[in-house]
């Protein structure tokens, strides 16, 4: 009983590691086509507003889902060009899931939207809003929740692409640190 208790124990082990190995520390990239900010953590990449550039190079990357979180005031306010259908032209996904103001709250069905737009993406998948930021926070969220981090390492990651500080940082002169209490369904 005691060998059968130790090798639930070690796969139960060996599957905590593997989800944590499913998610490398983000790397800092050439964001030339980007508004800014472009990183990469395995599969994802997490940006700043594109170029049409910037789309055709992360196609070359093998990019197939592009998942847009500014809302559609914004697009048509600051955006150049169509993107949805520059993203479709290329013959990738695109993903709308406007997030951020009155009309577009920041919700937990924008998060299991972008779940599900990760397990569906046939290839690699970049997440962007206008400045890396919604970006950040949402992928922060996508890693407590549905890989398993600790809100620590989330955030660690978070702040690697543009997660920036809170205002209650800035008041206190510190980092704060943060605990998820998920809360039941």
């Amino acid at each position: 009983m005691a060998i059968l208790r130790y090798c639930s124990l070690l796969i139960l082990f060996s599957l905590c590691i593997d989800a944590f190995a499913e998610v490398p520390f983000p790397e800092r990239l050439d964001g030339q086509e980007f508004s800014g900010v472009l990183a990469r953590s395995g599969n994802v990449f997490i940006s700043a507003q594109p170029t049409e550039k910037g789309l055709a190079s992360l196609k070359i990357q093998g990019v197939a889902t592009v998942v847009n979180l500014r809302t559609d005031e914004e697009m048509s306010g600051s955006v150049p060009f169509d993107e949805a259908g520059t993203v479709r032209d290329l013959g990738m996904t695109y993903v709308h899931l406007p997030a951020g103001g009155k009309q577009a709250p920041y919700t937990p069905a924008t998060l299991k939207k972008f779940a599900a737009a990760l397990d569906r993406a046939d290839g690699n998948v970049l997440l962007h809003c206008r400045s890396a930021g919604r970006a950040s926070h949402l992928w922060v969220a996508y890693l407590v929740k549905y890989k398993g981090l600790s809100m620590e390492d989330a955030i660690a990651q978070g702040r690697a692409i543009n997660f920036g500080s809170t205002p209650l940082e800035g008041f206190l002169k510190g980092e704060v640190e943060y605990h998820y209490v998920p809360t039941s369904p």
